[in-house]
């Protein structure tokens, strides 16, 4: 059925203004990203068939390529690029940084800012979160894109921008692609020739947090961080 055809207080839009936009369902929502339908399927009909990509949930909608939202029957390359725009800018949204300094005080905050973005990204980013004897962060630096080695994460990139921001510690994060968070070898070998060489530029390394699938851990917690 087409949209128009519905009653008012069930169209996405007329029910968006009468109740807000967090009342939509999912499909709702994507339709009115993807805004028209096609001649034999509504827009909230596409939708479903776009969300169904995605058996084990919508949080697998982020990983969808533009290959994959085109295999659906109406949906074409300005769709397709549409709702990969709305998951992008939804990704930097939850990531982007606020105005005011923000104070770490638990390994679950520094989770909340980087698992939304990190947890479907399907190669490895080792981050290094800079922060002040306050305890506030002062910026992120991305420091290498790909597997996790001793060779790739080196302490010269690592602890360059700490040098120069003048940031009392660090919080190292990184994610696995495979969506397991307990940290591997390689992980416990790299974090500590890290945390080795910020004793002795006397930049405190505070945790290495790596995010999996909606889980994360913490190597200050399973105490693998002296």
């Amino acid at each position: 059925m087409q949209i128009k055809l519905l009653p008012e207080n069930e169209r996405p839009v007329e029910k968006a203004c009468i109740l807000g936009i967090g009342r939509l369902t999912n499909s709702e929502l994507l339709a009115l990203i993807i805004h028209t339908g096609t001649k034999n399927k509504s827009a909230i009909r596409l939708a479903e068939d776009v969300l169904a990509l995605c058996p084990t949930g919508i949080g697998r909608l982020g990983e969808s390529s533009l290959e994959d939202l085109m295999e659906v029957d109406g949906i074409g390359t300005m769709k397709a690029c549409t709702i990969l725009a709305a998951i992008e800018l939804g990704k930097r949204i939850a990531a982007s940084p606020v105005t005011e300094k923000v104070s770490i005080e638990s390994s679950d905050d520094v989770a909340r800012m980087f698992m939304e973005e990190l947890r479907y990204m399907k190669k490895e980013h080792f981050r290094c979160v800079l922060v002040n004897a306050k305890g506030e962060i002062i910026t992120v630096d991305e420091v290498s894109v790909g597997e996790l080695s001793s060779t790739v994460v080196h302490p010269r990139e690592v602890f360059s921008q700490a040098i120069r921001k003048s940031a009392a510690a660090v919080i190292f994060v990184h994610n696995h692609p495979s969506g397991d968070p307990s940290p591997s070898q390689e992980d416990i070998q790299t974090t500590k020739r890290l945390t080795d060489s910020g004793e002795l530029l006397g930049i405190r390394v505070l945790d290495h947090i790596i995010i999996g699938d909606g889980k994360f851990s913490s190597m200050r917690e399973m105490d693998l961080i002296d």
